[in-house]
């Protein structure tokens, strides 16, 4: 059964790099994957960027067709209507957290509206160390913001805490904490804690000798950095 999975964050949440994990992740196991670039307002750090990457694994993109031209402006291409009818197994979403992204979002809400709920999964990803999501009421606001205008109700969050590659484990520990308000809050289930693998065993570890509450970590799901290189991949793939 065809699923969709709709990622919404704000600018630094990290909704990009998770779209891209869960992208190349599935396209591994020999799932047809449509990933779907919702971000008309932000030029940088998009899923686009990595579009040679992803055609690679043998994704199927979707993005606003002046995304790689250099020209920015708010508009989304036809084309889009299509991952409603394609023959892939999941469809990925990569929507921006702001008024403009939820808008966008809402333009497809006759099409969300007819799948099925069991099929349809939307995702809220906070980042504790951005300005414009680093406490509850910030993220309340970001997350009551994007219901009204997209028309579409969030099921889950994501802890994805970090600075790029100046992330510490002190970084999911203080998510960890914010993900307990806003979860306690809006009564929404943390799904994942995410991170690199070195970070995410620290935290495991520190998790279990502190006794935090699974129910507000969700499950571990270790990421690769594809948005921010590191060093390595840096000098053998560039930006």
């Amino acid at each position: 059964m065809k699923k969709y999975h709709v990622i919404i964050g704000h600018f630094g949440s990290g909704k990009s790099e998770f779209s891209l994990n869960i992208a190349f992740n599935e396209a591994a196991k020999g799932k047809k994957i449509t990933l779907v670039d919702l971000d008309i307002v932000n030029p940088y750090f998009r899923t686009a960027e990595r579009h040679e990457e992803i055609e690679k694994a043998g994704i199927r993109l979707l993005m606003p067709s002046f995304v790689t031209s250099g020209v920015e402006i708010p508009a989304l291409p036809a084309e889009i209507y299509s991952a409603f009818n394609d023959d892939s197994d999941l469809v990925i979403f990569d929507v921006g957290g702001d008024a403009a992204g939820a808008v966008a979002l809402g333009q497809y809400y006759r099409f969300f509206s007819r799948i099925e709920k069991e099929n349809l999964e939307v995702t809220y990803v906070f980042n504790a160390r951005r300005p414009l999501s680093l406490d509850l009421e910030s993220n309340l606001d970001i997350i009551q913001s994007i219901e009204i205008a997209s028309r579409i109700g969030i099921d889950n969050i994501i802890n994805n805490t970090n600075l790029s590659q100046e992330t510490t484990v002190r970084d999911l520990i203080d998510g960890y904490e914010l993900a307990k308000q806003i979860s306690d809050k809006t009564k929404l289930p943390v799904r994942n804690t995410i991170s690199t693998e070195k970070i995410l065993d620290e935290f495991k570890a520190y998790a279990e000798a502190n006794g935090l509450d699974r129910a507000y970590i969700g499950e571990y799901y270790p990421i690769v950095r594809y948005m921010h290189r590191d060093w390595d991949r840096y000098t053998t793939e560039g930006l």
